[in-house]
């Protein structure tokens, strides 16, 4: 190719990049308002391991694989998927930081750093990082705390009913071949909620009042009760001690729990057979509703975006895919407050034309 070629094609690119730009390509603004740099020295563990040669091909970058499993959980893609849509999206690439004369990572790639940040534990600890950025950004948490769980949705295992019964009980099904046994998930469960049932796992949230931004999370199966995890999500850092959820948190012993370590408890109550919620009671359930519901907010612009399900086998990788659903959440509701500030801060077009 010529450099008459080359300056052509550059040029090119270059102008549909400023298109896309200006269509509204959101890993543009998430590229620019998140300091990446800030989780290398988490990411430098991942395969970290000593070369005895110069030869064969060098790891990928800890940044560029983190910023593609972003990717990946943004719109809810495959490691297959991720690979072809990488190798196809111009977008993608310049997220990444991937060159043009560079080939993407490749399906296994991918799920070999997933791997090493399970096996490491680092996803939780990827996502405190970023919750010490909102931090220093000045997005404390403020005004209480928002306590909800979801389910998110695992492949159903199609097992027999002494199948179910012998991996409940913590025991090894010794008919499974070891291929079968890696195929399947031992750790997720069934639970009903109203007429509905769901297999999988649950994501137990606690999110700040002010900024709705998720600031602690638990990952468990499906079957634990909402209220067996209120205490690992409770935030002594927010400015406010008081506490929403509804009715499945509340109970006497919950209430008494909140009041020794000094919340007070905007928890929804709940009736019982022979002792229905009086009109007072219905109505103080509707005042705090207009709160918790900023809760649903995010579990709805989950759904919307990455979607509530996951295709892995196991607690442990359930933890690290539910881990970057909200990691991601939080980047993109980062992005969002900081677009909203600087409407907020920008002159207006009277005050342009005083100056």
């Amino acid at each position: 190719m010529t450099v008459a070629q080359d300056d052509l094609f550059g040029s090119l690119f270059e102008h549909r990049d400023r298109r896309i730009d200006r269509l509204g390509n959101p890993l543009l603004e998430l590229d620019a308002q998140v300091d990446w740099e800030a989780f290398r020295p988490l990411l430098d563990q991942v395969r970290h391991k000593v070369r005895k040669s110069s030869a064969g091909r060098k790891p990928w970058d800890g940044v560029l694989m983190f910023k593609a499993l972003v990717i990946a959980s943004l719109y809810n893609l495959s490691d297959e998927q991720l690979e072809f849509q990488i190798e196809d999206r111009r977008s993608f690439q310049r997220f990444i930081g991937l060159s043009d004369a560079k080939h993407a990572p490749d399906r296994n790639s991918f799920w070999l750093f997933r791997e090493s940040l399970k096996e490491l534990k680092l996803t939780e600890t990827l996502f405190n990082e970023f919750n010490r950025q909102l931090d220093r950004a000045g997005l404390i948490a403020r005004k209480g705390q928002l306590i909800d769980a979801s389910f998110v949705k695992a492949p159903v295992q199609r097992n027999t009913p002494d199948e179910n019964a012998r991996i409940k009980a913590g025991e090894t099904v010794e008919d499974w071949s070891v291929s079968k046994r890696s195929q399947k998930d031992t750790d997720a469960r069934w639970t009903k909620k109203g007429d509905k049932s769901y297999y999988g796992y649950k994501n137990h949230v606690n999110v700040d009042n002010a900024h709705k931004l998720v600031r602690k999370y638990t990952v468990t199966d499906a079957s634990v009760h909402d209220s067996q995890t209120l205490n690992g999500l409770l935030d002594s850092g927010n400015t406010s001690r008081d506490l929403w959820a509804d009715s499945a948190y509340r109970s006497e012993a919950v209430e008494e729990q909140l009041k020794v370590q000094g919340y007070r408890s905007r928890i929804h109550r709940k009736g019982v057979r022979g002792k229905p919620l009086t009109d007072r009671e219905k109505q103080g359930n509707s005042t705090r509703s207009k709160t918790r519901c900023r809760v649903e907010h995010v579990f709805a612009w989950m759904a919307q975006w990455g979607g509530k399900a996951i295709r892995c086998i196991g607690l442990a990788r359930a933890e690290v895919r539910i881990g970057f659903m909200n990691l991601v959440y939080n980047m993109r509701r980062f992005c969002a407050i900081r677009r909203v500030t600087c409407v907020l801060m920008a002159p207006s077009g009277a005050e342009k034309a005083s100056s």
